[in-house]
């Protein structure tokens, strides 16, 4: 596993300690654990602005996410988006149900 260094202000550093004491875990955890959801925080909202916008439908917002189709639509749902589906994703989901 790599090694990565950064500076932090002194008030995220407190926060840092603050955190990894209510969740009773060391620095190391907490941040790995920061950084895995604020990660997919940031891939959802890049979706969410994507797909707000039109430029992306339903499953490529889903694989800029990193999430499932019906993930995708749950998100969706609870930011109330409109769902914008094009017909190719459509035609592959029909394909993909004809094949089960």
């Amino acid at each position: 596993m790599p090694t990565v260094s950064v500076r932090l202000p002194d008030e995220e550093k407190a926060e840092l300690e603050a955190v990894a004491d209510l969740l009773e875990d060391d620095w190391s955890s907490t941040i790995r654990k920061a950084l895995r959801d604020g990660l997919q925080d940031l891939r959802v909202r890049h979706a969410v602005e994507r797909y707000q916008s039109g430029d992306v439908a339903v499953n490529e917002a889903a694989r800029l996410a990193n999430v499932t189709v019906a993930e995708w639509l749950e998100i969706a749902r609870e930011k109330n988006l409109t769902a914008q589906f094009r017909r190719e994703d459509l035609e592959g989901e029909v394909e993909a149900a004809h094949e089960l």
